[in-house]
């Protein structure tokens, strides 16, 4: 036997249903968007705890480095004194070189930063979108 529709149903009967099945729906995607955004957060916390931790051991290697380095320069100059230079002029060669090494820094520093421009395509879209709104949005 057949299921036939309901000859008595009423529009309105037809309408709850509906209703109820749009009702229904919205309800649905907004738990599941609720749930992937809880996703989303308990992922990205993870991430950031990963990201944060490994930081901290990267600080703590160039805290290392640098207090090394001290190490290294000593052990330089005394490699030169060691060749014949008096002790004065060993540490002082040692101390021109990083001087020199400083400045090359510097002057690459400083290409790279006069290289930096405004973001031009933002700014021209931002200038485009403020315009519109002003001639198309009426108070």
């Amino acid at each position: 036997m057949t299921a036939s529709p309901d000859l008595n149903a009423t529009p309105e009967s037809a309408e709850q249903t509906l209703g109820k099945l749009v009702a229904d729906a919205t309800e649905s995607i907004s738990t599941l968007v609720r749930g992937e955004l809880e996703l989303a957060k308990l992922e990205l916390r993870s991430s950031v705890k990963n990201v944060g931790v490994g930081v901290v051991f990267f600080a703590a290697a160039a805290v290392l480095l640098v207090f090394s380095l001290t190490f290294g320069f000593i052990a330089l100059a005394e490699g030169l004194i060691a060749l014949g230079l008096s002790r004065w002029l060993g540490y002082l060669v040692v101390f021109g070189a990083m001087l020199l090494l400083i400045a090359v820094l510097v002057l690459f520093g400083i290409r790279k930063v006069k290289r930096v421009k405004a973001p031009q395509r933002t700014i021209a879209t931002t200038k485009d979108t403020v315009a519109y709104l002003k001639a198309n949005v009426h108070p």
